[in-house]
């Protein structure tokens, strides 16, 4: 990624939302201290407290298409990855974007694009990371925090920023993305409106799409379709 105009903010409503409303002409990454209205996948509020790192990056893409999407998931998900294991923790991925640390969420991404015909012209990808924030009751026996791993543990939230931007300046492949996947082989519940189904899970394709073994038929699940509950947790 060419170098970046970075737009740092004290309180924003949401980060994606702010470079929705923008609409800005040139790839700008914008950073707020605090988000008073984050988002999750399907619409969920994000807890998006002081001392996390809140983090948009809106890119602008010519003859992208639509069918490489994955790749953008990709390269969130590795990033924010080597991020925190840049800083002393153990990540690993539960499909199709959310990064755990000893099974708790510690990061997760919202990905919007605008679509041209069947190309990609817009992509906003909104990253969340749980660093020095104060997590609410609800969430902590599902989430989790850096300073929280590394028993209270204050770090840098602005290092810790400018390392995932470093990241995301490089490109991954659905095989680095596997590397942080440690539930292959395992028995899985796919979840559809809150019916859960058993599976193993077996592999994740080029396309994004999971395959697994599904009452002894092998099957390839898209995230739209169905999303992942792995057994140790429930998130």
């Amino acid at each position: 990624m060419k170098k970046t105009k970075i737009i740092e903010l004290d309180e924003i409503d949401s980060t994606n939302e702010f470079c929705k409303r923008m609409n800005f002409e040139e790839d700008v990454i914008v950073v707020a201290k605090r988000q008073v209205s984050g988002k999750g996948t399907n619409g969920r509020s994000f807890s998006s407290g002081a001392g996390g790192l809140y983090l948009s990056v809106m890119r602008k893409y010519k003859n992208f298409d639509f069918s490489n999407t994955f790749s953008i998931m990709i390269n969130a998900c590795v990033a924010v990855c080597r991020t925190v294991e840049h800083f002393g923790l153990k990540a690993n991925i539960k499909w199709a974007n959310d990064v755990l640390v000893n099974g708790k969420k510690i990061c997760g991404t919202l990905i919007e694009n605008r679509l041209s015909a069947d190309n990609i012209c817009t992509s906003i990808v909104g990253m969340g990371i749980n660093v020095n924030n104060v997590l609410p009751d609800e969430l902590t026996d599902i989430a989790t925090t850096m300073s929280a791993e590394k028993h209270g543990k204050k770090f840098s939230v602005r290092r810790v920023r400018d390392q995932l931007i470093k990241n995301l300046s490089r490109q991954y492949t659905v095989d680095d993305y596997k590397k942080y996947v440690d539930w292959f082989g395992k028995e899985v519940w796919l979840d559809r409106n809150g019916v859960q189904t058993p599976a193993i899970a077996l592999d994740v394709a080029a396309d994004g799409t999971l395959v697994c073994n599904v009452a002894g038929q092998i099957r390839k699940i898209s995230s739209a379709e169905m999303s992942l509950r792995l057994k140790c947790k429930s998130i």
